[in-house]
C-alpha cells in the first residue's frame, strides 16, 4: 500500500471512530424504575463509571425483576436491591443479601442528596465502598435555613454551593447523607412515585406489610430526547 492510500485509510478510520464517539456521546442510558403505583425514568450520572456500570449490568441481567422495596422510611427514602427479597416470607428480616462483591466509592461533593436521588447503601466498610446491587432513592424532606444548617454540619462535606442549598429548601432532600454514599443517579419524572411507595404502612423494621415488587429496565436513547420528554438538561 502507497503512502497516498494509507493517509486515505487513516482519514476514514479516524472519521469512524470519531463518529462513532461523537454517536455515543449523543446518546445515553434511560433507566425506567417499574411499581404498582406507577413509573419512574431516571438517568444515571457518568461521574460516577464504576456504579453506573454496574447498575447497567445488573439492570440487563434482570436481576432487579421481582426484588423488592424492603426498607421504606417516610420523608426519608425508600430501599431496594436485596437479592433475598425476591422469595422472601412475610415479616422476614431483610438487607443483608448482596451479589459478593462492592464498588468503591465514588463520591463527589456535586451530586448530592436532593429527592430523587439515587445512591448505593453500604455497610459500615471505612471505605465507604458501596453494596453491589442494594440501592436507595431520596425523598427526604425540605429543610429552612436553620433545620438545613443543623444538617449540613452532619455532613463530611460540610461546605455547599448556594445553588445546593436552594435545592435544599424547595425540592427538598436528605443534607446529613452527603459525603457518606455515592450519589449514581436521579429520577427525573413521577417523584410522587417515592411518595407513594414511602408512605405505605410498614413493621418495626421498616419493611412494607405488603410487598412491593420492582422491575428496572434500560434503553439507550438520544439525549435531546430525553431531554424534550423529561426537561431533563444534561450536564456536560
Amino acid at each position: 500500500m502507497n503512502s497516498n492510500k494509507k493517509i486515505l485509510l487513516y482519514f476514514i478510520v479516524s472519521s469512524i471512530a470519531f463518529q462513532t464517539f461523537s454517536q455515543r456521546k449523543r446518546k445515553d442510558y434511560l433507566v425506567t424504575f417499574t411499581t404498582p403505583f406507577g413509573k419512574m425514568h431516571a438517568i444515571l450520572h457518568n461521574e460516577t463509571p464504576q456504579h453506573k456500570k454496574n447498575f447497567l449490568k445488573l439492570v440487563d441481567d434482570k436481576f432487579y425483576d421481582g426484588l423488592l422495596f424492603h426498607r421504606i422510611i417516610n420523608t426519608f427514602m425508600i430501599q431496594g436491591g436485596d437479592p433475598n427479597s425476591k422469595k422472601a416470607k412475610a415479616g422476614e428480616l431483610l438487607g443483608n443479601g448482596d451479589v459478593g462483591y462492592k464498588v468503591p466509592a465514588e463520591i463527589t461533593p456535586e451530586l448530592f442528596h436532593k429527592k430523587g436521588v439515587i445512591a448505593a447503601a453500604r455497610d459500615n466498610n471505612p471505605e465507604k465502598a458501596s453494596s453491589g446491587c442494594q440501592y436507595y432513592i431520596v425523598q427526604g424532606q425540605v429543610w429552612n435555613d436553620s433545620t438545613l444548617a443543623r444538617q449540613m454540619a452532619r455532613s463530611p462535606l460540610r461546605t455547599y454551593t448556594e445553588e445546593q442549598k436552594n435545592v435544599y429548601k424547595t425540592i427538598g432532600g436528605t443534607p446529613h447523607l452527603d459525603g457518606n454514599y455515592t450519589v449514581f443517579g436521579q429520577v427525573i419524572d413521577n417523584l410522587w412515585v417515592i411518595d407513594s411507595v414511602a408512605s405505605q404502612p410498614r413493621d418495626k423494621n421498616n419493611r412494607p406489610l405488603k410487598d412491593i415488587a420492582m422491575k428496572i429496565t434500560c434503553k439507550k436513547m438520544r439525549k435531546k430526547k430525553i431531554t424534550k420528554l423529561y426537561a431533563y438538561t444534561f450536564g456536560e
